[in-house]
């Protein structure tokens, strides 16, 4: 089932067209990775389904309706955000921060605390000795937990992924993609990825999308990808096959 549409998306910014003529679906429950080197319009294209950016051409829309007639607030609370950096408030909890948006949905104390345990158990982190930590106690690849648990808190459909692994050493990021694959498995979120790496667009995505100058060239299954005879596609597939 179609969640999310793009349909002729163009963003321009102080005359730098940075996306042109994207039109391609997001479905239910797949996890859409989108591919490409820095500066090729992947977060521009991340940041325009929770309205973060508006297209200056065309329309992107959420269950049938265009993100621009949706209210900003009620749009972002059907979608979880998960970047690089994380983003944690430093002067907040593990737990206050997971709870920072069930707190602004005003619910209730003690379903916010059982929430909190439940998605620190869900993300692999044992709540009674992490829920009261500061982030500057917990290590990269801890913090990147917390993060995840914080936009999953209000159980949102949708999941936007920007390079979240990307900062961690290989052994961290290998452990967070395989704790990503289970948590997808037992969830079924619908999940648009960001990454620059062929081999984590293999190991997660449902379909890899190529983005090139702020053009969408390539997309299909990690199967379809892999026979793909784009040039931009092989000189990523030279890299996964090394």
């Amino acid at each position: 089932m179609s969640l999310i549409e793009f349909r002729q998306v163009c963003y321009q910014l102080n005359r730098n067209q940075l996306v042109s003529n994207l039109s391609f679906t997001i479905f239910s429950g797949e996890t859409l990775v989108l591919l490409g080197r820095s500066g090729c319009g992947k977060t521009t294209t991340l940041r325009l389904i929770n309205a973060l950016l508006l297209p200056t051409q065309g329309e992107v829309r959420m269950n049938d309706r265009s993100t621009k007639s949706w209210n900003a607030i009620d749009l972002r609370r059907q979608i979880g955000y998960v970047i690089q950096e994380v983003g944690l408030f430093p002067h907040f909890t593990v737990a206050q921060n997971i709870a920072v948006v069930p707190s602004l949905q005003k619910w209730e104390r003690d379903r916010i605390k059982h929430r909190v345990t439940e998605l620190l158990e869900l993300v692999g982190l044992e709540p009674q000795r992490f829920k009261d930590c500061y982030p500057h106690q917990l290590s990269g690849g801890q913090r990147q937990r917390v993060g995840v648990a914080r936009a999953l808190a209000a159980d949102p459909p949708v999941l936007l992924m920007d390079e979240p692994f990307g900062a961690l050493d290989p052994i961290t990021r290998a452990e967070l993609q395989r704790e990503f694959i289970r948590l997808q498995r037992s969830l079924g979120k619908t999940i648009v990825f960001v990454t620059h790496d062929i081999h984590e667009a293999f190991k997660l995505g449902t379909r890899i999308g190529l983005m090139q100058t702020g053009q969408l060239v390539e997309l299909g299954t990690p199967d379809e990808f892999a026979r793909s005879t784009y040039p931009e596609a092989q000189e990523f597939l030279k890299i996964w096959n090394f």
